[in-house]
């Protein structure tokens, strides 16, 4: 299963993988910056998580082939060496030094706010989620807030998503940095969307923020990720990235509502 969002370059479509598929292993297609840091960082662990398994699996192999009584009778008297012992605790720290690294930066990233040109605010209720564009209001002071419920099984149209598919839509412009302001009105929640790199903790009583700058437009799907209760399965997330000229539209719309 692929969502509907496509490029074209030199004439061929570019289908990006933006919802979890069947017996998926890998991660979904970046839409962020985050995303993109967070698939990265995790491709340079698997080279030293590869080498490193290797080279343990390589000496468990030997020690068991020269200790084994038919390879060798007498068995060796050494007991310590300090040369392996400097090179065993000296290189594991050489290599969380190096990991640290990107670690540390993709870190800072995620939790840097740059100069936001629009503020959500999303709440969490058992079991659906209720979002406010407060930078707009109308002329009676209103700001944007709606609820976003799953759309039934039975109400889905064809290439609707089951489980996935939500009534309203959080609506966001591509190329725009945009802050998201998160809490729950009950108990623990958590809003995350997988191609976005999102995943923020939703607390009663508490505001947690986080940040998205996304780069394509198309739709991202995702879940609450914090058991919530009987209904926890059931209470998903559709951001729909546009071009600024169509959010703008969409929030004139809204207001006119």
């Amino acid at each position: 299963m692929f969502s509907n969002s496509f490029i074209l370059l030199n004439y061929q479509p570019i289908v990006y993988c933006d919802v979890a598929e069947n017996w998926q292993v890998s991660f979904q297609d970046p839409a962020t910056p985050i995303m993109e840091g967070i698939i990265n960082l995790h491709h340079d662990l698997m080279f030293f998580i590869v080498v490193v398994s290797i080279f343990v699996s390589w000496m468990l192999a030997r020690t068991l082939w020269h200790f084994d009584k038919a390879q060798n009778i007498h068995a060796s008297s050494l007991s310590h060496g300090t040369f392996i012992e400097v090179v065993w605790t000296v290189t594991p720290a050489i290599i969380l030094l190096i990991i640290a690294v990107p670690s540390f930066s993709l870190l800072y990233a995620m939790d840097e706010i740059i100069s936001p040109a629009i503020t959500i605010k999303t709440l969490g209720h058992q079991w659906y989620w209720s979002y406010e564009y407060s930078d707009y209001t109308n002329n009676s002071d209103e700001a944007i807030t709606f609820d976003s419920y799953m759309v039934p099984e039975e109400d889905l149209e064809l290439g609707q998503l089951r489980l996935l598919e939500v009534d309203n839509r959080l609506v966001v412009p591509v190329n725009t940095h945009i802050r998201v302001i998160v809490s729950a009105a009950d108990v623990l929640h958590s809003w995350a969307v997988p191609s976005l790199g999102i995943k923020c903790d939703a607390i009663p009583g508490r505001l947690n923020q986080t940040s998205m700058f996304v780069k394509r437009e198309g739709l991202y799907y995702g879940q609450c990720s914090e058991i919530c209760g009987i209904n926890h399965g059931f209470m998903p997330i559709l951001v729909e990235a546009v071009s600024l000229p169509n959010y703008i539209t969409w929030i004139y719309n809204k207001l006119d509502d």
